[in-house]
């Protein structure tokens, strides 16, 4: 592999292809947030969608990101591996979207397999049908944001179609891998009652779906807008209040979901 790559050294397109390289945006060591116990979140480069409330505009374009090596990456992650270990944590790969790089970000997945550390991926499933059961096998949590269940607010939100994430859901529910569902909560955007339902009724059922976490909208990102030139339609949309977070928390429940 190693002589192979050199006498294609320069050549992008093969090394991207195998996974050998890819576009690394940058990395988190001691999150909480992203699955169970102590994580190490990688940031990758590449979305197809553009969330008008994204926290990582600058993770849109594929080669905004840094070109590195997926032995370097595994390389770093060996040395937390012992304490990831240890806190019963282990690697998440967010972005930017996980699935644009398929064989980066799989290869980085197998290789924290290797060290014994739990794995997950977040993302929003709009390229789940490019994923195969060779990458679902190095996989075990997904992160699922399910940005609506309006098919309408769902194109307004994200600028993309919703049917691939409900296919994506439900092929993961078939298989029984465990997924924590992610709902960000915009006053005015996705509050809305039945569009919260919509997405309680089709995860209730589940029993793969461990977690609903409702996530609140912040304005923590909207820094990142201004500074790469973008409209920011959010500008002056404030965060939820506390009933209303609660409100939708409970609606999750009463469908059946275990929400946080």
């Amino acid at each position: 592999m190693q002589a192979f790559t050199v006498n294609l050294k320069g050549d992008r397109r093969w090394e991207e292809a195998d996974g050998a390289y890819g576009y690394l945006h940058s990395y988190e060591t001691a999150s909480r947030c992203d699955g169970p116990g102590l994580r190490v979140v990688l940031f990758v480069s590449g979305c197809l969608l553009r969330c008008f409330y994204c926290h990582n505009p600058d993770t849109w374009h594929l080669k905004d990101g840094t070109y590195v090596a997926t032995e370097e990456i595994i390389g770093r992650l060996c040395k937390f591996a012992s304490a990831l270990r240890h806190l019963d944590g282990g690697l998440t790969i967010s972005g930017g979207e996980p699935m644009v790089q398929l064989a980066f970000t799989r290869r980085i997945l197998a290789g924290a397999k290797e060290l014994g550390l739990h794995t997950a991926i977040e993302t929003s499933g709009f390229l789940g049908d490019r994923i195969d059961d060779r990458y679902l096998s190095v996989l075990d949590l997904v992160l699922l944001d399910i940005k609506s269940s309006n098919p309408e607010t769902y194109r307004t939100v994200t600028g993309r179609d919703l049917a691939p994430t409900l296919r994506f859901a439900e092929r993961l529910a078939a298989l029984g891998k465990p997924v924590w569902v992610r709902f960000t909560l915009v006053p005015g955007l996705t509050d809305d009652p039945a569009n919260v339902d919509g997405i309680a009724r089709f995860v209730a059922p589940m029993r793969n779906v461990e977690w609903v976490e409702v996530q609140p909208f912040h304005q923590l990102g909207a820094f990142k807008w201004v500074a790469l030139d973008l409209d920011y339609n959010l500008a002056r949309t404030g965060t939820p209040t506390p009933d209303l977070v609660e409100r939708v928390i409970e609606q999750f429940r009463a469908a059946g979901c275990h929400a946080r």
